[in-house]
């Protein structure tokens, strides 16, 4: 289909589905400075649309063998104005990848090593990848069994990177389902906006 194929009424692959190779490497800390750089990147571009600008996914958290794809949440007060982040993020070089109406956007570099992920502010996409993100860094059991399931699945002949992402969907809903009583014995809550 033009413009992408449509795997729901909802959900929009920019250039359809991709077939790449998934390599899990070990954690490196200049991912950590790379988010730093493009966190300043989005938020020029973006500026007070940027309510939160969070360094997520497995390259985010210390130990954790990933793919080599920082992956940065930008939470922004109404993800249903595209008019107020696309074009901006596009400027800035930024290419679309993925359109779920309603609830999330992907962008990344055209050298597909960013993924810039816009989710509403306050909203359940934001906070369940921030409480997954810092369950991850919490405990070391769960960092290990997911990093384990990531190996053995990075080794199957994917259709696609986006079948790869969903056979992860089960180890972590598990993961998330033990992060839940946690994040409420602690009193865990989304970090506040950025200021």
């Amino acid at each position: 289909m033009a413009g992408g194929e449509v795997l729901t009424e909802e959900e929009v692959f920019i250039g359809g589905p991709e077939k790449r190779r998934i390599v899990i490497a070990a954690y490196r800390p200049e991912w950590v400075e790379r988010f730093a750089f493009e966190r300043d990147r989005i938020v020029a571009a973006l500026g007070s649309t940027a309510v939160r600008v969070e360094h997520v996914g497995s390259t985010s958290v210390p130990g954790l063998g990933a793919k080599p794809i920082v992956d940065i949440l930008v939470a922004v007060p109404d993800i249903a104005d595209d008019e107020g982040f696309v074009p901006r993020l596009v400027a800035a070089g930024y290419v679309v990848r993925v359109r779920e109406r309603g609830e999330h956007w992907m962008f990344r570099t055209p050298e597909k090593d960013v993924h810039v992920h816009l989710c509403a502010a306050g909203g359940d996409w934001e906070h369940r990848h921030l409480l997954f993100r810092d369950w991850l860094r919490h405990d070391p059991a769960d960092r290990a069994a997911y990093e384990a399931a990531k190996r053995a699945l990075a080794v199957v002949d994917w259709p696609s990177t986006q079948h790869y992402s969903a056979a992860k969907s089960t180890i972590i809903a598990e993961i998330t389902a033990r992060a839940r009583p946690w994040a409420a014995g602690t009193g865990w809550t989304v970090p506040p906006p950025r200021s």
